[in-house]
């Protein structure tokens, strides 16, 4: 595989998390950097390793994965940019924002920006292609793309206010519906 199409694939599987990194640092207004960090990091992470286990896996559970990844993916995206917007129309302006980056939110957000990169892993296999470079490259160009979408969501998110909370939801939701029509008409 050519370095130019490796980049390609790792851009491609990048967008989803730079997508979901927008929304985030619209979420948080003023993200430091330890959330930009950790945000990058798992996002990178999720994108490294799910190729890698998509790699293992190889023809043994394809079959079963491939039918219902995107269902997974936009049930996880879905749901957390329901309830992103859900809270933006809490009143209570006392109200903590729900940090992206913590817990078992950015656990859901990293698995469903990541779910793509199983199938490459897959495909990988299939082509007898060696997968710990590719698995790097896709991860540190994910992780990459996180924080330029961090910082792109940080400064609308400061210009805006923090109702761009719903903007960001309906980014999930949209980054979720797009992955579902894919499937299903691909």
């Amino acid at each position: 595989m050519s370095t130019l199409t490796l980049l390609g694939i790792a851009l491609g599987l990048a967008m989803d998390a730079f997508a979901v990194a927008i929304g985030a640092g619209l979420q948080l207004c003023g993200a430091t950097p330890r959330q930009v960090f950790r945000l990058a990091w798992h996002f990178g992470l999720f994108q490294a390793l799910m190729p890698i286990i998509g790699w293992l896996a190889g023809r043994t559970v394809s079959e079963y994965i491939e039918p219902v990844d995107h269902w997974i993916a936009f049930g996880l995206l879905a749901f957390i940019g329901g309830k992103m917007i859900y809270e933006a129309f809490q009143h209570d302006e006392e109200a903590e924002v729900c940090d992206p980056t913590k817990g078992w939110r950015m656990v859901m957000l990293s698995i469903a920006t990541s779910i793509d990169a199983l199938a490459v892993g897959l495909s990988l296999a299939l082509l007898g292609t060696s997968i710990w470079w590719p698995a790097l490259v896709i991860g540190i160009v994910a992780g990459v793309m996180t924080i330029i979408g961090m910082e792109l969501g940080k400064r609308f998110g400061a210009l805006l206010g923090r109702r761009m909370e719903i903007v960001g939801g309906l980014i999930l939701i949209a980054i979720g519906v797009k992955i579902l029509v894919e499937h299903l008409t691909g």
